[in-house]
């Protein structure tokens, strides 16, 4: 008896001892698990929190669609040696002149046909005599300037290699604001990048950047560099050609402009078929119409551009234009403020006779107007 006591008591000792160390040590393995979660009905998931390529907040499939359709470019431009490096007077009060090196830029492009042509802005290829087009894919093939629109800021360029990722082009007339948009291009150099953001805006005019502007604003990241890259939507579409940036420091401060794919589809058509832009001209210096103005002439508001000066001999002086005229119709197209005057005059066939539906003050008058090929303007300072 005393034997199996004294086995109990030891028995007794070394659990109790076991427990000491184990609630000393591992207290977590003496803790109870709770049973709510067997009870409690929950939604879990291992996977990531969105599938790649398919949630609603990843915009990789537009990027995967549209990226291997933009490119890089790089172009360089040989400065010009002063003429008088040679003469020894010069060389004895302004010293010895380095030689002039190439200037070298960085931009985009997108490739927009199978055949190789490549819409890109002209002052991405403007003055360069040499322009090399690197593709997402490795390739890289030396460009041809097909033509340029300097009154956009467009160029095609053309290269000849096979097999061409193409971008699809959408409809930039259906845009909204506040509608998500990807901006692809190469900034600073770094390399193909991706941006996203809305459209902050539509039909941006008087900015001083191009002659004939409607821009798209957006928030998207655009820095140098990305000029003349896509902006698609979240189909991967393309709706702009990223072209300029309001900033002070350089960078991107959220307020970027590209021209719409109607403008450039226009532009690639004309360039394509022609090798130039031919746009309409008739001589006028318009002016939008206050709402005083409107009044008092009896036109609705947002109706009519008012003519502040015609040009001597021009198109518009011969037609019989005055200043003081109000312009309320191009051919049949209505016009309410200057920048759509400038689009419907644009559009007229230079040497054919146009209808131009003018308000005196004596009345409505229909007026012929035969305009001329439009000039072509100093490249705006950007």
């Amino acid at each position: 008896m005393k034997q199996l006591w004294l086995v109990f008591a030891q028995s007794v000792t070394v659990l109790l001892a076991a427990f000491f160390v184990v609630a000393t040590l591992r207290p977590e393995w003496l803790q109870r698990q709770p049973v709510l979660a067997s009870v409690v009905p929950v939604l879990e998931s291992n996977g990531p929190a969105v599938a790649s390529g398919t949630g609603l907040q990843s915009f990789s499939a537009a990027a995967r669609v549209a990226s291997p359709a933009v490119v890089s470019i790089n172009t360089s431009k040989a400065t010009i040696n002063n003429p008088h490096a040679g003469d020894p007077w010069f060389r004895f009060f302004f010293g010895e002149q380095r030689p002039a090196q190439q200037q070298a830029g960085l931009g985009s492009g997108v490739i927009v046909s199978p055949a190789g042509y490549i819409l890109t802005n002209n002052h991405v290829v403007e003055e360069a005599n040499e322009i090399e087009v690197f593709l997402n894919d490795g390739r890289k093939s030396v460009a041809k300037v097909i033509g340029t629109d300097p009154d956009t800021d467009l160029a095609i360029l053309k290269i000849d290699l096979g097999k061409l990722p193409v971008i699809t082009l959408g409809d930039s007339d259906a845009l909204a604001v506040g509608d998500l948009v990807l901006a692809i291009g190469n900034p600073f150099g770094v390399g193909q990048t991706v941006t996203s953001g809305i459209v902050s805006a539509l039909g941006r005019t008087e900015l001083g950047i191009n002659t004939f502007e409607n821009f798209i604003q957006t928030d998207a990241a655009i820095n140098p560099g990305n000029s003349g890259g896509a902006l698609v939507d979240i189909q991967g579409r393309l709706m702009g050609i990223n072209t300029a940036i309001y900033s002070r420091s350089g960078g991107s401060l959220g307020i970027g402009f590209a021209i719409p794919t109607s403008t450039a589809k226009s532009v690639l058509e004309a360039i394509v078929r022609d090798g130039r832009v031919t746009r309409g001209w008739i001589g006028v210096e318009p002016q939008d119409l206050s709402p005083e103005l409107a009044e008092n002439f009896g036109i609705p508001p947002g109706l009519g551009v008012i003519i502040v000066g015609v040009l001597q001999d021009g198109p518009a002086a011969k037609a019989g234009v005055l200043p003081g005229d109000v312009i309320t119709e191009v051919a049949g197209r209505t016009v309410g403020n200057v920048a759509q005057l400038l689009s419907a005059v644009a559009a007229l066939k230079p040497g054919e006779q146009a209808a131009l539906s003018v308000t005196r003050r004596g009345g409505e008058q229909s007026l012929s107007v035969e305009p001329v090929r439009r000039p072509s303007a100093p490249r705006p300072n950007r």
